[in-house]
């Protein structure tokens, strides 16, 4: 708050001080203007006594005065002018800036300007100065007199004179001085003259010595300085508030207040307007910055005056020694005497013996005459006494009371004085003595009666409303509110300063307003909003009035409050105006600042308010920038940009796709980050290098990134190619609803090029112009950005030099477009841009992009505290040249049956200029293409010459093989698959294993539909190496993801079960039936009609296809809609020696043809699938062997048991459909494969859906431990000994002659397994059911009961049994129980061997 330093008990005395008026020979005064002050000037500083003064009242009482104060003025003849008083206001407050150390008393209320004394000043160089004397003396009496001149007022006609004879020192005679001075005191006495000695140095040695300036803070032209600031510092209540009163009457009597401290050295009032102006000029206008802006050339000019020059130490000493003696020696005992006299008078008038003092207490204790509202008195304002009235007296006597501090009897006259007046019904006095009579009552010692607020409330009003006197309610007022906030009622005192606000001065109505504001911020319980809304009505009142600066900070101090509230369009309102008045006062940074924040807050007002916002700050800054031309770019407001947003993409766009040939869909900027997505490429890149590094992923391995955005790890400097393009995708928002246009628009890059001899050289670049052979810039022409609209910008740079780059934001210029809105006050500038928009104006700036790393979260003191990692986006470093592959898909599909072959082709480009080698490719669905094993031959080439061939190779068959297998063999190491190879990672077979640079390459892929239905989304990785090892980029990877929709087809399921016959070429071994059943799934959606079966091959390392069991008559085997196929093939063991002497990697492949074509199942594509489907099985490691011990040979005993069950044969179902698509046949080709481990377990070609487990109740203990099962299941047992009988299958027996019938019976038993196994045959019949008896009874096995055989490995023994039945029927032979056991091992596993089918025999009678 702008608090006076001086308590308002020091303030009012220092207010109202006795007025001594001085009258200087033309000689004196030069003597005053060598230190450059008049003689007023000169005693200013030494006016204030350092002692106290004591004096008596009328009862002869000894009272004390403290700290009294004299002003001493020039004589002015000239009354002040009512419009001068206004300019000097202005110029007061224009120059009251609020500074730090601004002095307090720049301008006080005023002195009471009656004088009470006269001082006379010659100087003794004069000839004659006693003669000079009295004509000083003459002239003040005819001012005084003479009723020519009304101005200056005199308090009473007796007026003290005082004679002052000044002496130069340094130039004067001293002895004449001395007698001079004796001759004044023969002739007016001790106490009326006086010999003032002064410049005791010579002008020209008052650079030698530094002596103070006291004078320097009293005097207007250097105290009140012109500040710059906008601070609100210490100043001065008086400054801003009682300046209005300079020119106040104290009462009715035309007393009136002169300010003190006007450098009085003219004979004109320093208030006299300059005759040259115009006094009828408003000087609330605006047009009164002119005057103001002189005042500051006329301070400017004065600046380097030195006062007192001429004056020493001693100098000083002696006028503060003169102003001593005349208040002692002559004022106060003159004002004593005055008082004196007029108690008499006013005693003498009452006829009254006692003194005024008893007198009072009388007329206070009597009945009080009841006071007259103020709405019934008569307006009789002008009511006027003459000088001597005796009314006026005891107004007199309060007035000098006053003035020496006897605020006792000062408000005893005052109050006396007021009855006297309501009763004449003399207003304008009775106001006078009523607020007098207030301030006397405050400043009474002892406070022995409370305030009368009534008084003062009285007296306002009476000024205000009935004498029509504002200049005199302003000063009541200001009082009364200092009086109330020395009484902490600042709402009283807030009240009343509002009260006072007219229409009729804005300056005035401004000081009020800002002094209530204060009045509210300053209370017990502080009214924040209630201060802030005076603060801008004040604003707006010193805006009207022409004080911009006091404007400015009035609207700055109510923003401190309204800021951050959310009162959005008062914020916004206030910084506008502080926009404004900024820039009328060329405060251009603080203009700009101010327009900036009303638009980057979420503005709500009207889009062409916005526009008006806009079009203001864009015209401001454009004055600003113009000022420093070369100076760096500011930071422009808008759009916003969302930093953490930002997108780097390194490397060229994708191709579009051009007819049949689709380029790989790699990385762009247009797809969507997706975390999952992003670990399945990081897991196969991590897989790819792993296999390139011999299985281990080295140390430095860092996954390929080419777009980073805010999900992407940031925390290294990512690398770029030189001559490949890096994209930034800036996120520009406008939250405006004015449309935004920005021209011009790149990035602002700084680039540290890397010599080859190592050198650093750091340039900052910001366009093409710069340097384009380092970097190269994309510029976009236009770029518009509707309202409210959130949008993308795409910049490219190119860099040319390998080093390290740091991309710092985007430069641009900022526009809107022209003619979208049109707001009052504001035209359109002329247009400054030719373009697809037209632009009405545009400034050029940058916004930097500044994006903050992570949050670390890892140690202790990271967790505790907020820290934040690095986000290296935006600091590439260019490293030398990479070969770059582009890949494209020539007859890609998008739909495939499930199972379908197709052949498509791939073309491998590289667009680089270095060679590339090393090209692998990786993908998480290996089964889903091929390129070809080792033994595929690449014909033909190209995709065109391939349309109606085949996707298999095949061989034209003779009918005669029809039935039979044809056999071949391949190896899985030649298709890229083995133990412990990696089937996901396939080199791709590039002649000489490079790309040399700009050469291209197509390969045939062929490719499968997956064996679900559905779409499928399958990703490949190309993983490719220079030739030339780089040390920073040790490899390149390119993206593809393929979009497959397959639809259903064929289902195939198959089952193997031992054969019962023995018709083998080597009589061991075994045969086995495969039963394979094909059903047609497909509802006929892709219009598929039919499907053949054309093929059925096998593949395996022990096991093949011989026959097929039932080929019906017709050989095509077709499978309409929903319709199911059943095969049967004959399956025997590869020869011995075979597979002794392949690798165990050796397949042996059997084909069973259905038409006359063979489709080599062990050439490319059928067995890359093939294998393909295996790859799963082959990648599970092989069982370690480890310690023997009693559970190791149970766990190898159930080992070799589980093996006899196992198969091991693989079935491949080959297939054709045909298709009608726009009324043309294609025929579609295709496989599924069965893999069949287990005899009797079913297989499926396609993946079975676990069934959801059923919910179980919850179990409350430890489980066992789960280990191998001791005892093999009966079904694992059934498998270790197979059993067949050979008997006729029908035979005829003459019952009638021969009772009994015997039939021979061969029991075959073969040992299925690898180890010896001894076999117990038991031929007794089983009892144990009712149902076995009637089945059994009726025949019996004759002969041995029991046979223990002991079979080696894979050996088959025959036993011969007789049979006995004594009827004919129907008999099953299968009743002979086998138990079985491993020879070797101690364990016991014995189990009844079931036969898989009954051995039925037929007994005739004859």
């Amino acid at each position: 708050m702008a608090q006076c330093v001086q308590s308002v008990q020091e303030l009012i005395p220092d207010s109202f001080v006795p007025c001594v008026a001085a009258l200087c020979s033309d000689e004196a005064e030069r003597l005053t203007r060598l230190n450059h002050l008049s003689f007023a000037e000169l005693l200013k500083p030494f006016s204030r006594l350092t002692s106290e003064v004591h004096m008596r009242d009328p009862n002869n009482q000894l009272h004390v005065i403290k700290n009294l104060k004299i002003a001493v003025s020039n004589i002015i003849t000239q009354p002040p002018q009512p419009g001068v008083i206004r300019k000097l206001l202005n110029d007061v407050v224009f120059g009251s800036q609020p500074a730090e150390g601004l002095v307090a008393n720049v301008i006080t209320a005023g002195d009471y300007d009656l004088n009470i004394s006269g001082m006379l000043v010659a100087s003794s160089s004069e000839a004659e100065p006693v003669e000079q004397f009295s004509k000083l003396s003459q002239e003040q009496h005819r001012i005084q007199h003479n009723n020519d001149y009304s101005y200056p007022k005199w308090f009473i006609p007796n007026t003290l004179k005082y004679y002052v004879l000044l002496h130069d020192v340094s130039a004067g005679d001293e002895q004449r001085a001395e007698s001079i001075y004796e001759e004044m005191k023969q002739k007016y006495g001790t106490q009326g003259c006086y010999l003032l000695k002064i410049n005791s140095r010579t002008p020209n040695r008052a650079s030698d010595e530094q002596i103070p300036d006291p004078w320097s803070q009293y005097l207007q032209k250097n105290s009140i300085q012109n500040q710059e600031s906008y601070e609100d510092g210490p100043c001065t209540i008086t400054s801003n508030k009682n300046s209005d009163s300079n020119l106040l009457s104290l009462d009715g009597l035309d007393n009136e207040v002169k300010v003190d401290g006007l450098p009085n050295n003219f004979r004109a009032h320093p208030l006299q307007l300059d005759p040259s102006g115009d006094s009828s000029n408003s000087i609330d206008g605006p047009d009164h910055v002119k005057s103001a802006s002189s005042l500051h050339e006329t301070k400017k000019a004065n600046a380097g005056i030195i006062h007192g020059a001429c004056l020493t130490l001693t100098d000083h000493d002696r006028i503060r020694q003169f102003i001593q003696e005349f208040t002692f020696r002559g004022l106060l005992p003159h004002i004593e005497k005055t008082i004196r006299q007029l108690n008499d008078q006013l005693i003498s008038r009452k006829g009254l013996s006692r003194s005024l003092f008893s007198a009072t207490k009388k007329w206070f204790s009597g009945s009080k005459v009841p006071e007259k509202s103020i709405n019934e008195l008569k307006n009789t304002s002008g009511l006027l006494y003459p000088p001597e009235a005796p009314e006026l007296q005891i107004r007199k006597m309060a007035d000098l009371c006053f003035l020496v501090q006897h605020y006792d009897l000062a408000y005893s006259c005052y109050h006396t004085a007021k009855k006297d007046f309501l009763n004449d019904q003399a207003m304008l006095y009775a106001a006078g003595a009523l607020e007098m009579a207030a301030v006397s009552a405050f400043l009474q010692p002892g406070a022995p009666r409370p305030y009368p607020a009534h008084y003062m409330d009285t007296a306002i009003q009476t000024y205000r409303d009935i004498c029509k006197n504002m200049v005199l309610a302003e000063r009541c007022v200001l009082l009364s509110a200092e009086i109330l906030k020395s009484q902490s009622k600042y709402s009283e005192a807030a009240a009343l300063l509002i009260r006072l606000t007219s229409e009729d001065s804005d300056l005035r109505s401004a000081l009020l307003l800002e002094q209530a504001a204060h009045c509210f911020i300053n209370m017990k319980s502080p009214m924040v909003r209630k201060y802030a809304f005076h603060m801008i009505l004040a604003g707006h009142r010193f805006s009207k009035a022409g004080q911009k600066k006091h404007a400015l900070r009035c609207y700055c101090q109510a923003m401190q409050v309204y800021k951050g509230k959310g009162w959005s369009l008062a914020e916004d309102h206030i910084n506008f105006t502080i926009g404004r008045q900024s820039y009328t006062l060329r405060q251009l940074d603080n203009a700009v600042s101010a327009f900036r924040h009303i638009l980057i807050n979420e503005s709500k007002q009207s889009a062409a308010q916005q526009g008006a916002f806009l079009r203001e700050y864009l015209y401001v800054y454009k004055n600003v920038s113009q000022l420093s031309p070369d100076g760096p770019l500011p930071q422009l407001p808008l759009p916003y940009i969302n930093s953490s947003a930002t997108r780097v993409f390194f490397g060229h766009d994708r191709r579009p796709a051009d007819g049949e040939k689709q380029a790989a869909t790699h990385v762009s900027l247009d797809q969507e980050y997706d975390s999952e997505s992003s670990q399945q490429w990081r897991e196969l890149e991590e897989q790819v290098v792993s296999v390139v590094n011999r299985g281990v992923l080295p140390s430095s391995f860092y996954p390929t990134q080419y777009c980073l955005n805010s999900y992407s790890d940031n925390s290294r400097f990512p690398l770029a190619v030189v001559e490949e393009p890096i994209t930034v995708e800036v996120a520009f928002r406008n939250p405006l609803k004015v449309p935004l246009l920005l021209t011009d628009l790149s990035l602002l890059w700084k680039f540290q090029p890397k010599d080859v001899s190592g050198k650093d050289d750091e340039e900052v670049k910001e366009l093409v112009k710069g340097e384009p052979e380092m970097i190269g810039t994309e510029v976009i022409s236009e770029f518009l950005i509707n309202s409210e609209e959130s949008k993308v910008a795409r910049l490219k740079l190119f860099p040319h030099h390998i080093g390290e780059l740091h991309i710092l934001g985007v430069v641009y210029n900022l526009g809107t477009i022209q003619g979208s809105m049109t707001v009052d006050g504001i035209g359109a500038l002329p247009g400054c841009h030719t373009g697809k928009h037209s632009l009405s104006m545009s400034v050029r700036g940058r916004q930097d992009l500044e994006i903050q790393g992570p949050r670390l979260n890892n140690t202790k003191e990271e967790k505790t505290s907020i820290k934040y990692g690095p986000d290296r986006r935006l600091d590439p470093i260019i490293t030398e040249e990479m070969p770059l592959l582009e890949v494209f898909f020539i007859h890609f599909p998008t739909g495939l049956l499930c199972g379908e072959i197709r052949k498509a082709y791939v073309e491998f480009v590289n667009v680089s200029k270095c060679p590339l080698t090393g090209l692998k490719v990786v993908s998480k669905r290996p089964e889903f293409f091929t390129f070809g094993g080792n033994t595929a031959v690449l014909t033909p080439l190209s995709p065109s010459a391939s349309e109606n061939c085949s996707a298999y190779k095949t061989v034209v068959t003779d009918s005669t093989s029809v039935c039979t297998a044809l056999i071949s063999s391949a190896s899985s190491v030649d298709f890229g698959i083995g133990i412990g190879s990696q089937p996901e990672v396939i080199p791709v077979p590039l002649p000489d294993t490079v790309l040399l640079p700009g050469a291209s390459v197509q390969l045939p892929m062929w490719l499968r539909g997956p064996d679900e239905e559905g779409v499928h989304e399958i990703n490949f990785l190309f993983y490719y190496e220079s030739v030339k090892k780089q040390p920073k980029i040790r490899h390149r990877i390119l993206r593809h993801t393929a979009v497959i929709c397959t639809s259903r087809s064929l289902n195939v399921r198959a089952t193997v079960c031992r054969s019962n016959s023995l018709e083998d070429e080597e009589g061991r071994g075994g045969n086995m039936l495969v039963f394979v059943d094909v059903e047609n799934t497909n509802t006929s959606e892709a219009g598929v009609k039919e499907f053949h079966i054309v093929q059925v091959s096998s593949s395996s390392k022990h096991w093949k296809l011989q026959k097929s069991v039932n080929l019906s008559e017709n050989k095509d085997a077709k499978l309409a809609s929903r319709e199911k196929g059943k095969f049967c093939f004959k399956a025997v063991r590869c020869k011995e020696e075979e597979v002794a002497t392949q690798s165990s990697e050796k397949y042996t492949f059997a084909d069973i043809i259905f038409g006359n074509e063979q489709i080599v199942s062990s050439a490319s594509p059928c067995a890359d699938f093939f294998y393909r489907s295996l790859s799963s099985e082959l990648k599970k490691p092989q069982a370690q062997s480890s310690v023997h011990t009693d559970k190791q040979s149970i766990e190898d005993t159930m080992r070799l048991i589980q093996k006899c069950s196992d198969v091991d044969l693989n079935i491949v179902v080959l297939w054709k459909a045909y298709v009608v698509e726009d009324s043309k046949q294609l025929i579609l080709e295709g496989q599924h494969h069965v893999v069949l481990h287990t005899i009797g377990k079913e297989a499926f070609s396609y993946p079975q859906k676990q069934e959801p487990p059923e919910m179980e109740l919850l179990k409350f203990f430890r489980p066992e431990n789960t280990t191998v099962s001791s005892r093999p299941s009966v079904e694992q047992l059934s498998n270790l000994i197979k059993t067949s009988f050979h008997y006729p299958e029908s035979f005829s027996h003459p019952f009638h002659q021969k009772s009994l019938c015997l039939v021979p019976v061969t029991l075959l038993l073969s040992n299925c397994s690898k180890a010896n196994v001894d076999v117990i045959v038991d031929l007794r019949h089983k009892t144990t059911s009712p149902e076995a008896l009637e089945i059994h009874g009726s025949f019996t096995w004759l002969g041995q009961t029991q046979y223990k055989l002991q079979l080696k490995s894979q050996e088959i023994h025959s036993l011969q049994l007789k049979a006995c039945f004594v009827h004919t029927g129907v008999y099953n032979l299968g009743t002979p129980r086998v138990f079985a056991k491993l020879s070797d091992q101690v364990t016991v596993f014995e189990t009844s061997q079931q036969n898989s089918m009954p051995a039925l025999i037929i007994i005739n009678n004859v």
